[in-house]
């Protein structure tokens, strides 16, 4: 969950239908997926999620469910790997109002650019609950990706929509929002950090996840799936 003044997007973007690589084409469907929000360290979180090169009915389903997640949990945004699958796609809504469904945004294969100015502003993650520290990000930033019709979206963001962009983009990327702490910032919740780790090791030590080789062999099938 993030928090600064915020403008929706919509105001200095503009989306240019027709302009589609996502192909509506029919998938061989997922295993059946209870999505979680997994938590650090879990390793898809540092996993470099790959493009998506379809759309379909599954993937909307799961887009729907990534947004029911994200309010359950109080939450501004949700990228894909944080439900533990490692497609390009993240979703948002910088009112964090399930009703404002104006303010939603799904953003498929997205990519920044022209980033200028620089904002701090205190941060958190669902996937690392109770753990906030102030980050340093651009105040503006160009986005082009893809919405769940395959429309190409372009524009500048500002604000928390632009924070939110950043922050979503980097879980894409295998980035936390803690890489980007100094080390006194760091080290201010490394006990936390410390306590998240310690939980997952005894997860896996009593099998309560699968082990890492398991992990991966399960993502690779995901993205012969969809990528």
């Amino acid at each position: 969950m993030l928090s600064t003044n915020h403008r929706r997007f919509g105001q200095n973007a503009r989306r240019a239908p027709g302009a589609s690589v996502i192909h509506n084409s029919p998938a061989n469907p997922e295993h059946q997926l209870s999505l979680q929000i997994i938590q650090y360290p879990h390793p898809t979180l540092r996993h470099t999620s790959k493009p998506l090169k379809r759309v379909d009915a599954e993937l909307k389903k799961i887009v729907a469910e990534m947004f029911e997640l994200m309010y359950e949990h109080e939450g501004v945004g949700l990228a894909a790997n944080q439900v533990d699958l490692p497609y390009r796609l993240f979703v948002a809504n910088a009112e964090g109002d399930r009703d404002a469904k104006d303010a939603e945004c799904v953003f498929i294969n997205p990519v920044l650019s022209g980033g200028h100015g620089q904002d701090e502003d205190e941060e958190g993650c669902l996937s690392i609950p109770g753990v906030r520290a102030p980050v340093t990000r651009n105040s503006k930033i160009k986005i082009q990706a893809y919405d769940l019709a395959g429309n190409e979206i372009m524009g500048e963001l500002d604000g928390l929509l632009a924070r939110i962009v950043q922050h979503e983009t980097d879980h894409l990327d295998g980035t936390l929002f803690i890489d980007r702490l100094g080390p006194a910032q760091l080290a201010s919740v490394r006990e936390r950090l410390e306590e998240f780790e310690l939980a997952f090791q005894s997860k896996l030590e009593t099998r309560e996840l699968p082990d890492a080789a398991q992990m991966a062999s399960r993502r690779a099938e995901l993205e012969r799936l969809r990528t």
